[in-house]
């Protein structure tokens, strides 16, 4: 089991930018691959972004790709997400998780682990 824990969301105008984290603990190399999920009020969770802890696979949602950028820090088994450009429309929470393999998984079931979340709020 991984135990994952999200920060950095907050509130930011839009325009501005966030970067949240995501620590992730225990036994980390039985999930090699992490993403971020994000719910909004009323809606289904969705994928925004994985990348695995080896290697170059970074792979992004459509409305994610030239905004949104994941990265990882092997050594301290963090991974990240910096948001940049924030519109109103991207007010959700931020969810971490882990998947214990497949090949660039992006579907909620995929993922074993998750994060409590952390709430990113833009305002217009």
């Amino acid at each position: 089991q991984v135990q994952l824990v999200e920060s950095g969301g907050g509130l930011v105008q839009a325009g501005g930018s966030l970067r949240l984290s995501c620590a992730a603990s225990g036994r980390t190399f039985t999930r090699p691959n992490m993403a971020w999920f994000r719910q909004a009020p009323g809606k289904e969770r969705e994928f925004v972004a994985g990348i695995s802890w080896v290697g170059a696979s970074i792979y992004y949602s459509d409305f994610a790709k030239g905004r949104f950028t994941a990265s990882r820090d092997n050594a301290e088994n963090t991974v990240y997400l910096q948001l940049n450009s924030l519109k109103p429309e991207d007010t959700a929470v931020y969810y971490c998780a882990a998947a214990p393999g497949g090949r660039k998984p992006s579907r909620v079931y995929e993922y074993d682990d998750w994060g409590p979340g952390t709430q990113v709020t833009v305002s217009s």
